[in-house]
């Protein structure tokens, strides 16, 4: 049986970690609301269960003992987050005025969802998290499937916080010149978040 008890704060604090998806949903509220962010925010979890079934079936241990294979989706997620990150540092100043082209709900979920699908640490988690709550003695699938739903759970939970904080943020601070900042801090993590993905050696 799954130990919930300890599984579901354990799973949580992974949620909220300060990672690229939630520090964009924080920013993407922060300029544009509570509702548009948070419905971006969304974007992920398609991804999320992308690679819960992935796991579930097996080829997430393929992809986790094949370095190769883990090299080049590290290295496209990477590309993208630095990617990312420089249109939020180019286009800072648009982006605080609301008037770029990702303002739409389209351009959100799907940004979110390549984010995240394109961070293998996402599928490290469902792999190597996943299988410590796993009872021998019982179907792993079963078990895989409660507790990926779970996190999917838990993950809306941790956007809605970071959306609700960005939002708390936005109207707050009014001024034209703080939001260029944050945009800009938000593009210096993502490009930071890229680059340390690129050069980490797990």
């Amino acid at each position: 049986m799954i130990a919930w008890s300890i599984f579901i704060p354990a799973c949580f604090a992974l949620n909220c970690a300060p990672g690229p998806n939630n520090m964009l949903a924080f920013g993407n509220a922060a300029r544009l609301g509570l509702v548009p962010a948070l419905l971006g925010g969304l974007g992920r979890l398609p991804a999320f269960v992308l690679l819960i079934v992935v796991t579930i079936v097996g080829l997430g241990a393929v992809l986790a003992a094949s370095a190769t294979a883990f090299t080049i989706i590290k290295m496209i997620g990477a590309i993208y987050l630095v990617y990312v990150g420089i249109q939020f540092w180019r286009k800072a100043r648009a982006l605080a005025t609301t008037q770029a082209l990702d303002k739409a709900l389209g351009a959100l979920l799907r940004r979110d969802f390549m984010i995240a699908i394109s961070n293998p640490k996402a599928i490290a988690i469902f792999t190597a998290f996943f299988p410590q709550f796993i009872d021998a003695s019982q179907p792993a699938w079963k078990q895989l499937t409660a507790m990926g739903g779970a996190f999917l759970l838990l993950e809306i939970a941790a956007v809605l916080i970071y959306v609700v904080a960005g939002a708390a943020v936005g109207r707050m601070l009014k001024s034209e010149r703080v939001f260029v900042y944050l945009n800009r801090l938000v593009g210096g993590v993502l490009i930071a978040s890229g680059g340390a993905m690129a050069f980490s050696r797990s």
